[in-house]
């Protein structure tokens, strides 16, 4: 049996499809991989807007119980992540809607607050179980905790 394209080889499968695309031929395309494709880049993209949401919160409570360590190194950090999520949020608007679904957020600062104890050496415990800033302070780029 022949081993599909797909399997084979990705990105000619991706350049064959496009073209298919581009030049009407419906009966070419592999439909089921593209659906599964277009579920798996949104799936990406939201998942891209949570470790860049993750990142900056941590940063946020590095900067707010270990304020004596603050550094340069923090600060681009936190800097860098709420322009990657100013961007993921200007080429999709829709994923706006994850940044107010409390289940999601509360997902991603459990990890920030599992990963501020880590690098901190800080107990657990010594962060809030929920997380203490609003979404407007997490991105604003005047918000510095404790500052």
């Amino acid at each position: 049996m022949d081993t599909p394209l797909y399997d084979r080889d990705f990105h000619l499968w991706t350049q064959h499809q496009i073209a298919c695309l581009q030049k009407e031929q419906w009966a070419e395309l592999d439909v089921d991989n593209l659906i599964e494709e277009l579920a798996d880049l949104g799936r990406r993209e939201q998942k891209e807007l949570g470790s860049y949401l993750k990142v900056l919160i941590m940063h946020l409570l590095k900067l707010q119980y270990q304020p004596e360590r603050r550094s340069k190194s923090w600060e681009v950090t936190i800097a860098n992540c709420r322009d990657s999520i100013q961007d993921c949020l200007e080429d999709s608007p829709s994923l706006q809607r994850f940044l107010k679904d409390t289940e999601w957020v509360a997902k991603y600062y459990r990890r920030a607050r599992r990963d501020a104890a880590k690098e901190t050496e800080l107990p657990t415990d010594t962060f809030p179980a929920v997380c203490p800033y609003t979404m407007p302070q997490i991105l604003d780029p005047q918000f510095w905790p404790g500052a």
